[in-house]
């Protein structure tokens, strides 16, 4: 057999299941690999081998007993540090946090578990997931397995990182303003940030999140494979009480006319030519499976949602934000909050309110124009290829760029819709794809539409 950690999750579950592999080998695989590449990536800053060892052991036993486990039992998967794990540290990858222990699993770690999932290790974050770029001051800098001079993206770039190089068959990571969907970009893998209400989520171990946070912060995976996200979804997405936000929505929603927008220029975003035939190579990819495409040039507002999803995400309690930022000391976190600080600073009580009425405008737009026109939408994930590292630091006309380009990973949260980067190929030494949009609670659409762009071209998975 090839080394198990070149494996899809899909193929790993399916061997386990069939008595063809077992869990503990498929763990012993993954954490080899982690030892073998995690040196130089530090992609993972937190695991237990013992533990991840006995998990496994106990899943081949039950296995043994003919008892009937999940779709991911056996599989090695990641989580990020900034989600609770009972008995270990949830960081976020900031010293303030060294020794919040957390009591009891998150529901994203309990729904994994639950579906059979060995988790062999937590994935690293910038201090407070602020940034598109993965370093603190705790767990250091993560590297781009592709390239080392490119961001891996963030804030998930531990959990883009280990799944690009192999350290685990999928990866789980959260998205405020692109944190799945970047680091995928970046790294060359596939993310999926998953609708509001998808996939439930709540950290006992630190304070309720304020309203911003609540309404645009999801939790969703990393893979190499489209079909791989699919089963990650499924088992990430069991109820949980302790979210209120949860909605029992269908996995598998009304069949809908293989059609989509194509859009390059997103509110006249400057596109980079790398990517605007990226795009165009894509929709070629749909065409060819029998999708129909029309490349449009209105879209619902991108520029506005972005200026009401930053209000929300960092204007609410900014200056307690800037404070636990100073006191780190940590220069990404502090410029991240700086860059922001005309929007932020001046929020108050009315423009706050006003804030929240725009995002029902904005959403509401948005789902209208998949209700009455395409069922999905292919448009860039970013306007330029992947950041060299540290670029947001360079300055603050690097840190406009930055900002500047990433803004349809920052508006598409406000809508609550669901977004998939699919990754198409490489352009030169770069990783290089595309993002899919579509109505609320229809993941499948955004799949459907990923499989048939990945079966025409995906970079090589993982990195050796």
């Amino acid at each position: 057999m090839t080394d198990i950690w070149r494996l899809s999750a899909s193929d790993v579950a399916a061997l386990i299941a069939q008595r063809k592999l077992s869990a503990v080998e498929a763990a012993q695989s993954a954490l080899a690999r982690l030892a073998a590449v995690n040196p130089r990536l530090n992609a993972v800053v937190d695991w237990r081998p013992d533990a991840v060892l006995a998990r496994a052991d106990a899943i081949d036993a039950a296995l043994a007993r003919g008892e009937r486990l999940g779709p991911l039992a056996g599989v090695p998967v990641t989580v990020k540090v900034n989600i609770d794990q009972a008995g270990f540290a949830t960081t976020n990858g900031v010293r303030l946090q060294k020794d919040r222990i957390a009591a009891t699993n998150s529901p994203v770690v309990d729904n994994l578990e639950r579906a059979g999932a060995v988790i062999v290790g937590r994935t690293n974050t910038p201090a407070f997931s602020y940034r598109w770029f993965t370093d603190n001051r705790l767990h250091g800098r993560t590297l781009n397995p592709r390239h080392a001079a490119l961001t891996p993206g963030g804030s998930s770039g531990g959990a883009a990182s280990a799944v690009a190089a192999g350290i685990g068959h999928i990866a789980h990571g959260t998205d405020i303003a692109g944190s799945i969907r970047y680091p995928a970009y970046a790294c060359g893998v596939h993310g999926l940030r998953p609708s509001l209400g998808r996939v439930a989520a709540f950290n006992a171990s630190g304070p309720e999140r304020t309203i911003g946070g609540q309404i645009t912060a999801v939790s969703g995976p990393l893979a190499r494979t489209v079909a791989d996200l699919r089963l990650a979804l499924a088992a990430m997405s069991g109820p949980d009480d302790r979210d209120p936000w949860w909605v029992p929505a269908p996995l598998e929603g009304p069949a809908q006319p293989r059609s989509a927008a194509l859009c390059l220029r997103p509110d006249g975003l400057a596109t980079a030519p790398a990517i605007c035939a990226a795009l165009h190579d894509a929709a070629e990819r749909l065409r060819d499976a029998g999708w129909t495409v029309e490349e449009i040039d209105d879209l619902p507002p991108l520029e506005e949602a972005c200026r009401v999803q930053t209000l929300l995400w960092m204007g609410d309690g900014y200056e307690a934000m800037v404070e636990a930022a100073r006191q780190e000391g940590d220069p990404g976190a502090i410029a991240a909050l700086a860059g922001q600080a005309g929007v932020a600073a001046s929020l108050g009580a009315a423009r706050f309110s006003t804030a929240l009425a725009q995002r029902a405008t904005l959403a509401r737009a948005w789902q209208e124009f998949f209700g009455a026109r395409y069922p999905v939408l292919l448009m860039p994930a970013s306007a330029e290829l992947p950041f060299a590292a540290d670029l947001d630091l360079q300055g603050a006309e690097a840190y406009a760029r930055v900002w500047a380009a990433q803004t349809p990973m920052i508006g598409l949260p406000l809508t609550g819709l669901p977004s998939l980067v699919v990754s198409t190929g490489m352009a030169g030494a770069s990783p290089v794809g595309v993002q899919l949009v579509a109505g609320r609670f229809r993941e499948d659409l955004c799949l459907a539409a990923g499989e048939a762009i990945e079966a025409r071209g995906a970079p090589p998975m993982p990195v050796d």
